[in-house]
């Protein structure tokens, strides 16, 4: 059985959503089963006899973590730790998913699964350290390290945009910080082909995004382009403003250069992962676009 933690975020419930369209049998639980209670997992591990555990549960408001550390260290150390043990305990493979936020943004070449972790901010820190617990408390684990995350489910960058586009007449966006989009249904669809190989891939630590080096301001370009063309975006006028993370501060620090090379999980899987302009256009042009969410 296949177990779902943090069904109802973003990645937890594409995920969710994929397995059910392939007829894969699947349990989830989100707040429900508290993942800083370990008898509460062990439970319900036991319960449903898992097999796969897919972690998707974390604290992810990266500035507040700032402020947050207790609650912060808790969901993203603690909780990770009590699933990689249950998961030992039960004989179940461990899918856990973290960040690009756990190194530093410096150098100009796309960080390898074997580079030392050097994170800049509280996230950063405490996923690295739940990276650490996996490791340490199971030898059958899949840490995937993805950025810039959006999906149909939630809040994120896209809508947030298109919104902002439509009612402004102009938005400013970093300019400064190199990374790569994520669609959350590639993750979803990668962390599936995983599961497939039924243990066959190398454990390990993994990077996930999808293909391309762009900054957060050719990302609300290309958003605008395209939201133009499928009628999203209304306000044809809106100017687009490039700015430096000095100009625009946040409690919490951002690595001004966080893209992930995937060739190591290309290689694993026998896979090319998509352009992110592809997947934006995917996810732009769904039925199951959210148009609540830009209004």
């Amino acid at each position: 059985m296949i177990w779902v933690i943090g069904y109802k975020g973003m990645l937890g419930s594409e995920i969710c959503r994929q397995l059910g369209e392939n007829n894969i049998q699947f349990v989830r639980t989100d707040v429900d089963v508290d993942i800083t209670d370990i008898e509460a997992l062990d439970q319900f591990a036991k319960c449903w006899a898992v097999t796969w555990i897919i972690n998707c549960a974390a604290y992810t408001a990266v500035d507040k973590a700032e402020s947050d550390i207790e609650l912060a260290h808790k969901l993203n150390v603690e909780g990770p730790e009590n699933i990689a043990k249950v998961a030992k305990k039960y004989g179940a493979r461990l899918i856990h998913i973290s960040t690009d936020y756990v190194f530093d943004g410096t150098g100009d070449t796309p960080r390898t699964e074997d580079m030392p972790v050097a994170p800049i901010g509280v996230y950063g820190v405490t996923k690295a350290k739940g990276e650490e617990a996996v490791r340490n408390n199971t030898d059958k684990y899949y840490i995937l390290r993805t950025a810039w995350l959006y999906g149909w489910a939630g809040k994120n960058f896209v809508y947030t945009m298109i919104r902002a586009m439509n009612t402004h007449d102009a938005v400013k966006v970093v300019n400064d910080q190199k990374g790569t989009p994520t669609f959350a249904g590639d993750l979803a669809n990668v962390i599936l082909t995983i599961i497939s190989k039924k243990g066959t891939v190398p454990y390990g630590i993994y990077h996930c995004t999808d293909l391309g080096e762009i900054t957060w301001w050719d990302f609300t370009n290309e958003i605008k382009k395209q939201g133009i063309e499928k009628g999203l975006v209304t306000n044809k006028e809106c100017v687009v403003n490039p700015c430096t993370t000095d100009e625009y501060p946040t409690p919490a620090k951002r690595p001004a250069y966080s893209v992930l090379s995937k060739d190591k999980i290309q290689n694993a899987l026998g896979i090319t992962l998509p352009d992110w302009k592809e997947s934006l256009s995917k996810f732009l042009h769904s039925e199951l676009f959210d148009k609540s969410r830009i209004e």
